[in-house]
């Protein structure tokens, strides 16, 4: 069957591959577009595996809420260019859109999975849209967070989702709150909602670092116990949530100013893309040129 424009075109727009990648799909296949299209699949899940040991630690974070239910997701790409792609944008939303609906409880179970239903696997649904965009994109986490009527959750992006936030609020339906609530997040970055939370081993880990220090200040052992109860607190204000100076109004502690909306903290997850991964040195006329020689 001869292959024509109109088909390579229709194949291009339906895979996201080259002109010549599309005619050799559509010649290999007697012009079957269908098969062509998984000929073409088939040749992205081999380029898809040549880029498994690329570091991908660029991409986006997103939150999507629907109802009571609501998922903070981070994707990696190995550049920020990508990120900025909009095929890549609507790939984090689709997946977003999917562990809500389909509720996996680890990416390991997310990726093999249907992707709503349709019967290509989230797996092969990525390797896809790495042989269309051209580099490593892989699921890194999600969290899927469950509310009760009178509760908020408060979603926040930071720099078009380089940090992401979730938070939940229980006693009140404002939204506006859960948000402030949300950017205070993104910005401080604390580790846990209140010190009820932390450890006794951490709690104890940092009270003997403080001890020494006083020690090493040449204090008395008793102003050292004294000074180490003032630390600790401070601690304590560095890394809890409720205890830390909120933001919009440093005046007031985070836990206060809930409780004056009639709200306590319930809980936050915060995603920062590329945490705690490794990451490629590459400045940006290097990164300029790598997508232009694609």
């Amino acid at each position: 069957m001869a292959v024509t424009a109109q088909m390579v075109k229709e194949l291009r727009e339906k895979t996201g591959a080259g002109m010549m990648d599309c005619k050799k799909a559509l010649t290999e296949t007697n012009g079957d577009m269908e098969k062509a299209i998984d000929f073409l699949r088939e040749k992205g899940i081999a380029k898809a595996a040549k880029k498994a040991d690329r570091i991908a630690a660029e991409g986006l974070a997103a939150v999507k809420v629907d109802g009571n239910k609501a998922v903070i997701l981070e994707v990696n790409s190995e550049t920020d260019f990508v990120a900025k792609n909009e095929n890549f944008q609507g790939l984090v939303q689709e997946l977003a859109g999917h562990i809500l609906t389909q509720g996996p409880a680890t990416v390991e179970e997310a990726l093999e999975q249907p992707l709503n239903g349709t019967g290509e696997k989230i797996q092969d649904y990525l390797n896809t849209n790495i042989a269309k965009i051209g580099e490593k994109i892989s699921l890194r986490r999600f969290n899927v967070v469950e509310k009760e009527d009178g509760d908020a959750f408060g979603a926040y992006l930071h720099m078009g989702g380089r940090i992401a936030v979730l938070t939940l609020l229980g006693g009140t339906t404002d939204e506006d709150v859960a948000k402030d609530v949300a950017m205070h997040v993104a910005a401080v970055n604390p580790k846990y909602v209140t010190r009820d939370q932390v450890s006794e081993e951490e709690v104890e880990r940092e009270r003997e670092v403080l001890t020494q220090q006083a020690l090493n200040e040449g204090k008395p052992a008793n102003i050292v116990e004294k000074m180490v109860v003032g630390r600790i607190n401070k601690f304590f204000e560095e890394i809890c949530l409720d205890s830390q100076s909120f933001v919009k109004d440093p005046d007031q502690k985070v836990g206060k100013y809930v409780a004056s909306k009639g709200a306590t903290l319930k809980g936050f997850t915060r995603f920062e893309v590329g945490e705690g991964m490794e990451k490629r040195e590459e400045n940006f006329a290097d990164e300029v040129m790598s997508q232009v020689k694609k």
